[in-house]
């Protein structure tokens, strides 16, 4: 009977254990999801000109690489993440994003359009 009780205690400590690590591993697994979304390296491009980035108005959280100078900044993007990119109306952010696509950038590129359709979420 001895052995008995203690096959059962040895059993139902084990299930107890078992349920206790699974419960461990997803939590860790949520978390870890969590740390690589809020970890996403993005950077928003505006390729208008010089003059119509300080005349025209600008997104605070943009950086000005004009389209006639983007290709010496891919290298630089290809560190993020994601690159969205913006300009007037989208045509030129459409062309640099081919152009950043041709020079083997594989992550993800947005077209967002004018530069007034950006939010900049601080």
């Amino acid at each position: 009977m001895k052995k008995i009780l203690v096959l059962i205690i040895a059993t139902i400590s084990s299930i107890s254990f078992a349920q206790c690590t699974s419960q461990t591993k997803k939590t860790e697994n949520m978390n870890t999801k969590k740390e690589t979304k809020t970890d996403l390296k993005q950077i928003i491009v505006d390729v208008r000109t010089i003059e119509e980035w300080e005349n025209d108005g600008h997104a605070d959280c943009t950086v000005n690489y004009p389209l006639d100078s983007f290709n010496s900044k891919i290298e630089e993007l290809k560190a993020y993440d994601k690159v969205i990119i913006v300009c007037r109306s989208g045509n030129r952010a459409g062309i640099a994003k081919k152009q950043l696509m041709d020079a083997g950038y594989t992550k993800e590129i947005e077209n967002l359009g004018a530069w007034q359709n950006v939010s900049c979420n601080k």
